[in-house]
């Protein structure tokens, strides 16, 4: 098993590589300068020339880039063009609020998405199969922002149960920390369970038809053993992966939810750094997000394993 993930994070350098070269000669392309941002009105060419120096903005691409990555791989992301803090800084202080985020929204996905995919492939072609269909769908379909304001409408608004936005940490009021993160985890994690039903369903039925399972009934097993135990662990691999990869989603991807309740975590960070040319810190969150998928993708092959004994002494 550790030769399997030496191999697998070998294989993943060139991988963060191109991720990290893509996303430097992007940002490049982008209009505006930071520097004259910075300047201010004035925009004194001594100040401007100044901060070219002092971010090393007037060396070539290449070296730009090669002095971004050796301090990289030191945890040296560099500077913020705007606040003048270390990036690395930045990134642990938003980082804990978006992965409690996408924790709690995951956990919503997987108690709403599992038991209803199990139940309609059990019920396929009946009414309950064709109303878990339409609540899938409708959780894809509906945007996460309009769903946000309509919640904070109802239970923020109008109930006055929940905070309608804002964000206050753990180790500060465990129970207001809780009533923050409902209403964002919530508006991620039905999303997601639409999404996960649906593969959960498709592996179900797969599952459902295989002759293990007629086997199994035929001895007359207790019809749940025979769901929970022979057919929804084999049904387990395609989960896995769309669990992992709807993780890494969230962790980079929670842009429009962490905007509509004010939530300090990765993805209004990358928005605030993307308006205001903060190349630094899109590079750091960036390649943040590629490591955790990357990892994220290792964790789901390890689980393999460990569900499959078949796999356990494959290459």
């Amino acid at each position: 098993m550790l030769t399997f993930i030496l191999r697998r994070l070998l294989s993943a350098i060139p991988t963060l590589i191109l991720v990290s070269l893509f996303v430097f000669t992007l940002q490049k392309l982008l209009p505006g300068d930071p520097v004259l941002a910075m300047a201010g009105e004035e925009r004194d060419p001594a100040v401007v020339n100044y901060l070219r120096e002092k971010y090393h903005l007037n060396d070539p691409m290449p070296i730009q880039y090669l002095s971004w990555a050796k301090g990289a791989l030191t945890g040296d992301l560099g500077m913020s063009l705007r606040t003048e803090q270390p990036v690395s800084q930045l990134i642990l202080s938003k980082l804990p609020v978006t992965i409690e985020l996408a924790v709690l929204a995951l956990l919503v996905a997987l108690l709403i998405g599992i038991p209803t995919g199990i139940v309609s492939a059990i019920r396929k072609g009946t009414a309950l199969d064709y109303g878990a269909n339409v609540v899938a769908l409708s959780g894809i379909s509906i945007p996460n922002f309009w769903l946000g304001i309509v919640l904070i409408m109802i239970f923020a608004v109008k109930l006055q149960w929940l905070p309608a936005s804002g964000f206050v940490p753990f180790s500060e009021s465990p129970s207001r920390n809780l009533q923050t993160l409902l209403l964002p985890a919530f508006v991620l994690g039905t999303g997601l369970a639409g999404t996960l039903m649906r593969h959960t369903r498709g592996a179900m039925l797969e599952v459902l038809r295989s002759d293990y399972v007629r086997t199994a009934r035929a001895k007359g097993l207790f019809p749940m053993a025979v769901v929970l135990k022979h057919a929804f662990r084999n049904a387990l691999m395609p989960i896995v992966t769309m669990t992992t990869l709807l993780f890494g989603e969230l962790l980079g991807g929670a842009v429009l939810t962490e905007q509509v309740f004010s939530i300090p975590g990765f993805g209004k960070m990358i928005v605030d750094a993307v308006f205001n040319r903060d190349y630094s810190v899109v590079q750091g969150v960036v390649l943040c997000v590629a490591i955790g998928f990357v990892l994220l993708n290792l964790l789901a092959d390890v689980l393999y394993r460990l569900i499959n004994p078949r796999l356990r002494n494959a290459a």
